[in-house]
């Protein structure tokens, strides 16, 4: 039965945002035309005569997006994580991170197909734990944490490019402050559809950024900071005597470039087709995998144990460091926009829910969305700048939310799927080729709390180590962090 059968306008777009809603009529019924579909039919035709639409992405869009998400400087991190866990287990652990989230994201897509009412990962985990307002207010705070202070490492990231390039002409402050004042205006933009453009050139940039680091990686006389007669070596395994803490943070490394499934349900609201979703996630874990393999595994053997850094561009000799680093800053900049865009949709909607400043170009509605971006880039900035161990407070983050975002979330949202097939008693009525994904997805579940615990534990030691050593950053230091 479609919902506009028997539902009012005012009643139906009520219960299009309605996260609990757990009726028959928002649950799949196994046909091409079943009721989720008729609810996305639904909301596309509201916004149909509005200054302002917002499921206009299609796949080819929503894959540009996806592409400036995930193809980013992080890859040129995987030579460090290459070299504490030598090449053969990190090729493997990068197919095998890589798999995980073209699965778990299967799942989300799948969840969010079936109920397409949920706008973000805040809605899916108020639904996952059984409709309660404490999962959606931790959901929430998680969400806001972990896209502001990706947004603080751009900052850092830009500050960092400006000062190679410029030898640090300038306080540090002055380049985090002209990062943060160009990522905001370029955050304006309020949809995603009108978003991709930027990202296709982003994700292009990134690509070109890095393959010029492999190439001069390749034909460069020596890496920077050479020293006389020590030659780069490589391993295929990792060292005798590689600490348990040492290999969790470069496999977290790894991890934390792959996960990115808290963007996806976002992404997936704004599609005018989410089905088609599928062919956006395989063209970009293809891409992923042979980008990040090959990337980490040419910049490692030809800078070795010896001269690797993250990013990679700090092994590159002096000129050609700043030509790869400079086609980098489209996505210095666009990922850092992306994720603020992602938290200020978030507050926007719930304050413009079925307002008519969320879809028509009004002073009122401009002027929030531009005070809800100003917000989050000052307070990035913020933590940008007085927080001593940023790096390790990313892997802090990475462990306690990717935990939730990468598996834990999606091993029970398939469960939930499953309980929504088949009602009451549904362990007893699965297949076997059910009861095996019921296994794959407990693994993964598993998986997520062994990032919690043990990845936790990695990342708090090295903050003691770093504590003990006396190897933090200043406090708003005008100090080069230039490569």
């Amino acid at each position: 039965m479609a919902v506009t059968a028997t539902l009012t306008p005012a009643e139906e777009r009520k219960k299009s945002y309605d996260i609990n809603a757990d009726s028959k009529d928002l649950e799949r019924t196994g046909s091409d035309g079943d009721s989720g579909s008729d609810l996305v039919a639904f909301q596309i035709k509201e916004e149909a005569n509005a200054a302002i639409k917002y499921r206009t992405c299609s796949w080819q869009k929503t894959a540009a997006l996806l592409f400036s998400e995930y193809i980013c400087l992080a890859i040129l991190s995987f030579p460090y994580s290459y070299a504490i866990l030598g090449l053969v287990p990190g090729l493997i652990l990068t197919v095998a991170v890589a798999a995980s989230v073209l699965y778990t994201s299967l799942v989300l897509w799948q969840f969010c197909l079936r109920n397409p009412q949920l706008r973000d990962v805040c809605d899916i985990g108020q639904k996952l734990f059984w409709g309660s307002e404490i999962a959606w207010w931790l959901t929430a705070a998680a969400f806001i944490l972990n896209n502001t202070f990706i947004q603080a490492l751009h900052v850092l990231v830009g500050a960092k490019y400006l000062n190679t390039i410029t030898d640090h002409s300038e306080c540090t402050i002055v380049f985090a402050v002209i990062t943060t004042l160009v990522c905001f205006v370029l955050s304006m933009p309020r949809t995603f559809a009108s978003m991709s453009h930027l990202a296709t050139g982003s994700a292009f940039f990134t690509f070109v950024a890095v393959l010029l680091c492999i190439i001069f990686a390749a034909i460069q006389d020596h890496p920077n900071k050479y020293v006389e007669g020590v030659e780069p070596t490589w391993d295929a395994f990792a060292k005798p005597g590689t600490t348990f803490v040492a290999a969790m943070g470069a496999f977290l490394n790894i991890s934390y470039t792959f996960i990115g499934q808290i963007a996806l349900p976002s992404f997936i609201a704004e599609m005018e087709n989410p089905k088609d979703f599928p062919k956006a996630l395989w063209a970009i874990t293809i891409a992923e995998i042979i980008v990040f393999s090959l990337a980490g595994s040419i910049v490692y053997v030809y800078v070795g144990n010896e001269y690797y850094t993250a990013p990679a561009f700090g092994s590159l000799s002096p000129t050609y460091k700043k030509v790869a680093y400079s086609f980098a800053v489209p996505t210095i900049i666009f990922l850092g926009v992306l994720y603020a865009s992602l938290s200020a949709r978030f507050v926007f909607f719930r304050i413009f829910h079925n307002s008519r400043h969320k879809n028509e170009h009004t002073w009122v509605g401009w002027g929030t969305w531009a005070g809800i971006l100003f917000v989050t880039w000052v307070l990035a900035f913020i933590i940008a700048e007085v927080i001593p161990f940023f790096g390790d407070l990313l892997g802090l983050m990475s462990s306690v939310f990717d935990s939730f975002f990468g598996f834990i979330f999606w091993g029970m949202a398939w469960i939930n799927l499953r309980q929504q097939d088949y009602g009451e008693g549904w362990l007893k009525k699965l297949t076997f080729t059910e009861k095996l994904s019921l296994a794959l997805n407990i693994f993964l579940i598993i998986v997520g709390i062994f990032f919690l615990t043990a990845g936790t534990y990695s990342v708090v030691e090295n903050i003691i180590t770093d504590f003990k050593t006396d190897s933090l950053s200043g406090v708003f230091t005008c100090a080069s962090n230039g490569q």
